[in-house]
């Protein structure tokens, strides 16, 4: 189950859009082909869902090519999945521009064997130049497995100059 945005359905914070709301559908599914599309995805077997304002919902299927020699998800996968969950969902509420990563903290609780792992990230503050967005790791078991915060800007980079988003939106 994703985590509700914060502030959700209040003064301080986005409303849950649905999926049939058009133009916000139409960016939202633009981000997944964006994701998609982007050549480092290619290596990982996983798939991209907005379902909402301020969310992001990255599967992965996470294979002994990602361990570290000890026999575990090398870090690289974690911050991987867990700055993609948050930059997409902080990415779900700027409709125009890229967001770049300007800082991300994470914490790996667990390590992860392999097998299908859900990142889950959502938007917590700011819609101007700087968003902060929030994700986690969960496992098959339903434990969390890793989690992390990040801080993105806006880029100069227009969405619908790039591949993936512009044959999507």
């Amino acid at each position: 189950m994703l985590p509700e945005a914060p502030g959700a359905g209040s003064e301080n914070g986005p409303e849950i859009e649905k999926a049939d709301s058009s133009g916000a559908a139409l960016h939202w599914r633009a981000l997944e082909g964006l994701y998609a599309s982007a050549p480092i995805n290619g290596m990982f077997a996983s798939r991209l869902e907005v379902p909402g304002e301020g969310l992001a919902r990255i599967t992965f299927d996470v294979d002994p090519a990602c361990f570290h020699a000890a026999g575990a998800a090398h870090g690289t996968i974690y911050f991987k999945m867990l700055d993609d969950a948050a930059f997409y969902a902080a990415n779900t509420l700027v409709t125009d521009r890229f967001l770049l990563t300007t800082s991300f903290n994470l914490l790996l609780s667990k390590p992860i064997k392999g097998g299908a792992i859900v990142a889950e990230g959502r938007w917590v503050s700011g819609r101007r130049r700087v968003l902060v967005a929030e994700s986690r790791l969960v496992d098959e078991d339903g434990d969390e497995v890793g989690r992390g915060t990040g801080t993105f800007m806006r880029s100069r980079i227009a969405l619908s100059g790039l591949p993936g988003y512009a044959g999507t939106a």
